[in-house]
């Protein structure tokens, strides 16, 4: 029997289970409003490494590892990994996940790629490919700013659009096995252009792609925004977020009321000079884990509809005059009581 629902959705009939989930962030993140909900806070943004890069990777595999563990289970019991982040080559997955000796499959969707990863492993042990599978995305402030903007030495201004960076990881072990958190449904997004150029606005860029989504999911669910106790964007932050309101009231929805950032929720922009909010593939994922699980896991929230996004740049397309196009992936959780 199909599970697909409407033109872009899929409602699962044999809807997964989140088994357990883990944080890890650097020192910034840890000084911000969620600071104490995280598993672990890094004592130095290096985390012993020698370099930003090899910081990330070990932010994925200590992610990973206290998930896989949370879970009750050992690394063998997972059949798959779906896994990314901003570098190049998903050097940070590759070189972080290298050692757990599972099945790896590398994502890209900018900061959307914990909804990305979280849709796939879903739809994999919804059909049958795996009991348990692992989702995991993981971004870093400094390997970010030298990837695709400005290495830290060279001390550039950043304007009041701009978004900070997430240090961060967050992991997730899907599973058939019965608990209090269920992904009941997905919607993948599309690439949507706006032609937005400016690589500090990162928030308008986005939110057409999250306008996209949000109403192509109320569209095939057939609900309303009040059917959901938060609709959670990844990192629109404040200006992508006006605009995200803009848009869905020219669609007639109003989720004004239900609305919720992870990049606005990560960081106070006021005493932590983060101007716009966070962004990177570890803020949507490291929020998800630490606080809007534990509002379903609870009952405090019955459903919520995650909508990670992501701002499909590189440094090439960039200084090649290219536009920023968006996407974004809509995961519908629920609490499973």
């Amino acid at each position: 029997m199909s599970q697909t629902i409407g033109t872009q959705s899929i409602q699962f009939d044999q809807a997964p289970y989140i088994l357990g989930s883990a944080s890890i962030v650097g020192t910034k993140e840890g000084e911000g409003p969620l600071g104490e909900l995280f598993d672990l806070v890094g004592e130095d943004d290096k985390f012993g490494e020698d370099t930003w890069e090899e910081a990330e990777s070990t932010l994925q595999k200590e992610a990973a590892s206290m998930a896989i563990g949370k879970a009750g289970i050992s690394n063998e019991d997972i059949r798959y990994i779906f896994g990314g982040d901003l570098l190049g080559q998903n050097i940070a997955t590759t070189f972080g996940l290298m050692e757990l000796n599972i099945p790896l499959f590398g994502l890209y969707g900018a900061c959307s790629t914990a909804g990305e990863s979280l849709a796939l492993g879903a739809m994999a042990v919804a059909g049958g490919y795996g009991d348990q599978v692992l989702a995991v995305t993981s971004s870093h402030f400094a390997s970010a700013e030298k990837q695709f903007r400005f290495p830290l030495e060279y001390a550039n201004q950043r304007p009041l659009s701009a978004t900070w960076t997430v240090t961060g990881s967050g992991a997730f072990v899907l599973g058939k096995k019965r608990s209090k958190l269920r992904i009941t449904g997905i919607t993948p997004g599309k690439v949507v252009d706006y032609g937005i150029k400016d690589s500090m606005n990162m928030g308008a860029a986005m939110a057409p792609a999250a306008c996209n989504t949000i109403r192509q999911n109320m569209i095939d669910f057939n609900r309303k925004p009040e059917d959901y106790d938060k609709i959670v964007t990844g990192d629109l932050g404040k200006v992508g977020q006006e605009i995200l309101f803009d848009l869905l009231k020219q669609k007639g929805f109003d989720i004004s009321k239900v609305h919720m950032d992870c990049g606005i929720e990560i960081f106070d922009s006021e005493t932590q000079n983060t101007n716009a909010g966070g962004s990177g593939c570890g803020c949507s994922a490291v929020t998800l884990s630490a606080y809007i699980l534990p509002k379903l896991e609870t009952g405090a929230w019955k459903r919520v509809l995650f909508v990670p996004t992501g701002a499909l740049l590189s440094t090439v397309s960039f200084n090649e005059g290219q536009s920023v196009p968006g996407i974004a992936h809509g995961v519908v959780i629920e609490h499973a009581g």
